[in-house]
């Protein structure tokens, strides 16, 4: 790190020229980037993808989406009676004047339950190819301007389904990313400004921007090798901003300390680097890792995020070490201006609370314990799948004609059927084999213009209720089993088929994610902090940071107590099954971040004394606003990805939030501090052979320096005054050895 300061400091303008070129090369090459993104959700190898794509081969409709529903009601005091023909008419334009559609209704069935009980309104299902291409719209405009010309005259139409219902009474897709990113901005300088008391708050934006914009430039090239998600492009732009602020926030605030040390301004960079910098870069590593473990999974769209998302920390750390020291190198000094907040000191507020915590770490550990457990018994009741179409839309034309089919007695399985893709002199015999499926309401086949392809007819399953998650996914379960050796059959495809085999090819590499996860953060881990026990106790404390945010996640959105009251959003009665991986990956190495953070100080500080509360103290009180700040400024940035269109993507953004204060409050500023102090001495052994595989330093717990035998034993009792508690001052010059590299 020292190397590294020194090149940048020495070639400073030559680097600021470097990031000049890069940031306009990041402007120009954004668009091009996120235009290569796809939308893409396939499990490749899978029997419910395999049928799915081959029925978007054959028919060019359905297989890989749900469908619409659309309706026909008549005025009032008229029934669909008597004019059958004029509404399966209606019907026949839809696939007619829209491109890549396929209907299904009583007109191509002969099935009279494709009316409600009142005979006033009769519907169809409309099934349409799957949009690979992030800009494409909906067919739902189309969709319904056909229908709404070749209605029955005073006829009412409607439009619903699962992709209608998720944008409700909304025309937009949500605030975009630019404003999203503006919104987190605003709200990170205002943190900054509290934090840095200076025009230096402006520093981390400048380096945050041209993060974002290496990422983009980084993220182009890989849409070449591989089809990278279009989630990602907001990843890049919320995460990316948060995560790299949060670096630049650190290195800023160690030079300031430095500098308030009466370093000169290039020792202070260099200082800065060798200790913040070091902790920056183990962070971003461990950030990596926890993304790239993604890669394992058998889905690609999971793993694209994997390899796009480990850009984000990548960078971050890249630009944080070489843009931070060459703008602090030239002018730093001059924008540290008006200094009002000063760093030659631990902060009194967080060092009397670390005071506090060392005193009563069994009570404060215990208390933080039991918070988190309370959130983790709330995890045992999660269910995988989709959002219920109660929790989709409360208002809207989609709301209403779906009333309108539920208040008919239609039953809701009409918004996820199941396709059977079967040979077609087989099509009628396999629908009544599957009709008297328990919890299937009916099966019909179609017949007419674009329903046969290939020798392939599709069976179309309604089942009682819609299955959108892993409790009533049974009759799906019930269809494939009934199915399975009758001959002519294909296969099954539809909601419930995709999330059967991602509950079973996914969650069943979930362990082998957490291992790799696990063993890597370890050894990383115990080469930074040069201890075999702090590594444990941080994958643990990870571990169960997730568990309590998975819980938050069941409370606030599957079970409603939140998310209404928030966001306008109904008890999603299931968790999105993608979204606990995702959760997991990120979560994970960034709340490891403000482990790092915290440990590489207390580290250094018991280096210097050889007392472990007295380090437990300093570096809280260094490193507790922070921390804090880090976290709220990435609250915030998730707060504003909060903003976007879907309840997915607003679960994911509110879990991460949650997540992050999480960690920052209850388990790094209470139960770290408690643990640490409660391990002692053992906190800092490395043994001579695990040093050796590790290739760093063997350590052993060292004699106190500063404290007096009657703190350190009443600090190892947990029975002394707070002031008993050893917390060295800051040293005005340390000389170069006394710097941890």
């Amino acid at each position: 790190m020292r190397r590294i300061a020194e090149f940048v400091l020495h070639h400073r303008r030559l680097v600021l020229v470097g990031w000049l070129l890069i940031v306009v090369a990041g402007i120009a090459l954004t668009g091009p980037a996120n235009d290569r993104l796809v939308i893409d959700f396939s499990l490749p190898g899978q029997p419910g993808t395999e049928t799915a794509n081959q029925i978007d081969k054959e028919f060019t409709s359905g297989g890989k989406t749900s469908p619409y529903i659309v309706t026909v009601t008549m005025p009032e005091g008229q029934v669909v009676t008597g004019r059958e023909d004029s509404v399966g008419q209606a019907f026949a334009a839809v696939q007619r004047q829209v491109p890549e559609t396929r209907v299904v209704d009583e007109a191509n069935t002969g099935d009279k339950a494709f009316r409600t009980k009142d005979d006033r309104t009769s519907y169809a299902l409309v099934f349409y190819r799957f949009l690979h291409d992030p800009t494409a719209t909906f067919p739902t405009d189309a969709i319904r301007t056909a229908l709404t010309d070749a209605a029955p005259p005073g006829a009412t139409v409607g439009v619903t389904g699962q992709d209608a219902l998720a944008v409700g009474d909304s025309d937009g897709g949500g605030a975009g990313v630019f404003a999203e990113v503006l919104l987190g901005a605003v709200g990170a300088l205002a943190v900054l400004a509290f934090v840095f008391a200076s025009f230096l708050a402006f520093l981390p934006l400048v380096v945050a921007a041209a993060s974002i914009l290496t990422t983009f430039i980084l993220l182009l090239p890989l849409t070449y090798l591989t089809d990278v998600s279009f989630i990602v492009e907001f990843l890049v732009a919320l995460i990316g901003l948060g995560v790299a602020i949060d670096y630049s926030l650190i290195l800023v605030t160690r030079w300031r300390e430095e500098r308030d040390r009466g370093r000169d301004n290039h020792d202070a960079v260099v200082v800065a680097m060798q200790t913040a910098g070091h902790a920056v870069m183990f962070s971003g590593i461990t950030v990596a890792i926890g993304l790239l473990a993604l890669v394992v999974l058998p889905v690609p769209f999971m793993r694209s995020i994997g390899l796009g998302g480990a850009l984000i920390p990548l960078a971050s750390v890249f630009t944080t070490l070489t843009l931070t020291p060459a703008i602090l190198g030239g002018i730093g000094p001059k924008v540290d201006w008006p200094k009002i907040r000063h760093e030659n000191r631990a902060g009194r507020a967080w060092t009397r609370w670390a005071k506090a915590v060392v005193r009563r770490r069994i009570i404060a550990a215990g208390a933080a314990l039991l918070a988190l457990g309370l959130l983790i018994a709330a995890f045992a009741g999660i269910k995988i799948g989709l959002a219920s179409s109660e929790s989709l839309a409360k208002n809207g034309p989609a709301y209403t004609a779906l009333q309108t089919l539920k208040d008919g007695g239609v039953p809701t399985g009409v918004l996820t059927p199941m396709e059977v893709l079967v040979d077609t002199p087989q099509a009628q015999s396999v629908a009544k084999a599957v009709g008297d499926v328990p919890g299937v309401d009916r099966a019909v086949v179609a017949t007419g213009a674009g329903q046969t392809a290939a020798g392939h007819s599709i069976v179309v399953v309604i089942p009682e209720a819609e299955t959108v998650n892993s409790s009533s996914i049974g009759p799906v379960r019930k269809v494939k089993t009934a199915v399975a050796d009758l001959p002519g059959v294909v296969g099954v495809a539809g909601i419930g088929a995709d999330q059967i085999d991602f509950l079973k090819a996914v969650y069943g590499n979930f362990p082998l994610m957490i291992t790799i996860i696990a063993l890597l953060t370890f050894v990383l881990l115990a080469r930074a902090f040069r201890s075999i026990l702090l590594p444990i106790k941080a994958v643990l404390l990870n571990l169960l940071t997730l568990g309590a945010t998975l819980g938050f996640m069941v409370l606030f959105w599957q079970n409603g107590y939140g998310s209404s009251a928030i966001f306008g959003v109904h008890a999603t009665g299931a968790v999105t099954f993608w979204i606990p991986l995702m959760v997991f990956a990120f979560l994970f190495g960034l709340s490891m971040d403000y482990e790092v953070f915290i440990l590489s100080r207390v580290r250094e500080e018991y280096d210097r004394t050889g007392d472990t509360n007295g380090a437990v103290v300093e570096g809280i009180g260094r490193t507790g606003r922070l921390v804090t700040s880090a976290a709220l400024i990435l609250f915030l940035a998730f707060i504003a990805l909060a903003t976007g269109p879907g309840t997915d993507l607003k679960t994911f953004a509110t879990a991460l939030g949650f997540g992050i204060l999480l960690d920052a409050t209850i388990v790094r500023s209470v139960l770290v501090p408690a643990l640490v102090s409660l391990f002692g001495q053992w906190n800092w052994w490395l043994p001579d052979w695990a040093a050796k595989v590790l290739r760093v330093p063997p350590s052993r717990p060292v004699v106190p320096a500063t404290a007096t035998a009657t703190a350190t034993a009443g600090a190892g009792a947990g029975a002394a005054d707070t002031d008993a508690v050893a917390v060295p001052e800051p040293r005005g010059e340390a000389s170069p050895s006394e710097v941890t590299d």
